[in-house]
């Protein structure tokens, strides 16, 4: 499938609170470095390479990147990238990052973040980006226990102007009720993709219904988790095959429409810090699935 001229408004629009994106955004998790994400020892990416590749995205019409303070590598910080990349920030741009999760400076997981260290996690975020509010935080969350306190610590930083919208990544459903009961939800992140849990179906139409978008993660990694799609298994992949030859596409472009394919409440969001990759990501919201090819990729996902 070509990419040139398709710009990121092919796959049409939808509304975070009152922020308009487009719902094919970027994901900044594996800008920082070459290989798996977070991987000890990960060989840093070439500053000005991902710099380039951050401003081509704008160029295309991506005005929704999805980021969080504990991307980085030894010498390169996703924030401050996305920073010195787009600053002075197009008006239209919307930047969703997340909380919740810590790496000490040599990359080693930390506890998360309890209602007290939430602050200081937003005001990092702010630092790094160079902003006096964010636009979106998502409390990225661990496990099933109640996350009331946490969620509201959020938003009393809404209420105090650090923050314009809140969301929630890696949840359960009942999570999503205990949010609501707080404050607006703008956006549920989580895993989901062809093949890759499809439990999370029932939480998707739920999300529709309420007016929330549901942003997978790992929509082109599935299985691969965070060693990308090169670490990708699964009796899905000779279905992905199927359609993509049939559409003259790549397997990473089915995965991403089969995602936008799900709602028009679905936003997705692949990274790369790869120029090419990055244009046919793009490209992958002018790609319409046929019902077939759906039923296709359903059967194999099951």
């Amino acid at each position: 499938m070509t990419s040139q001229t398709i710009t990121a408004a092919a796959a049409g629009t939808w509304t975070l609170g009152d922020l308009t994106v487009n719902r094919l955004g970027f994901g900044a998790m594996r800008l920082p470095q070459h290989g798996e994400a977070f991987a000890p020892g990960a060989v840093p990416r070439d500053r000005d390479e991902a710099i380039a590749v951050l401003r081509r995205a704008v160029e295309l019409g991506v005005n929704h990147i999805d980021t969080a303070a504990f991307y980085f590598s030894a010498t390169r910080c996703a924030n401050e990238l996305i920073g010195r990349a787009l600053a002075p920030y197009p008006g239209d741009l919307v930047i969703a990052t997340k909380v919740g999760p810590a790496r000490d400076r040599s990359g080693a997981w930390e506890p998360h973040a309890g209602p007290g260290q939430l602050r200081a996690q937003v005001e990092q975020n702010l630092r790094q980006l160079g902003r006096d509010h964010l636009d979106v935080v998502n409390l990225r969350v661990v496990g099933t226990d109640p996350v009331a306190d946490r969620f509201g610590a959020l938003a009393d930083l809404r209420q105090a102007g650090l923050i314009r919208h809140l969301g929630l990544s890696n949840v359960h459903p009942h999570h999503l009720d205990e949010a609501l009961a707080i404050a607006p939800v703008v956006c549920v992140q989580n895993m989901y993709g062809v093949g890759v849990r499809p439990d999370q179906a029932a939480l998707l139409d739920r999300c529709g219904t309420l007016g929330i978008a549901f942003v997978p993660f790992y929509s082109i990694a599935g299985t691969g988790r965070t060693a990308g799609a090169a670490g990708t298994v699964g009796d899905d992949d000779a279905a992905v095959r199927a359609v993509a030859e049939a559409h003259g596409a790549s397997a990473a472009q089915v995965r991403i429409a089969w995602t936008l394919h799900q709602g028009p409440h679905v936003l997705a969001i692949p990274g790369t810090g790869d120029p090419g990759h990055l244009a046919d990501n793009v490209a992958a919201g002018a790609l319409r699935l046929s019902a077939d090819d759906l039923a296709l990729l359903d059967a194999a996902g099951r």
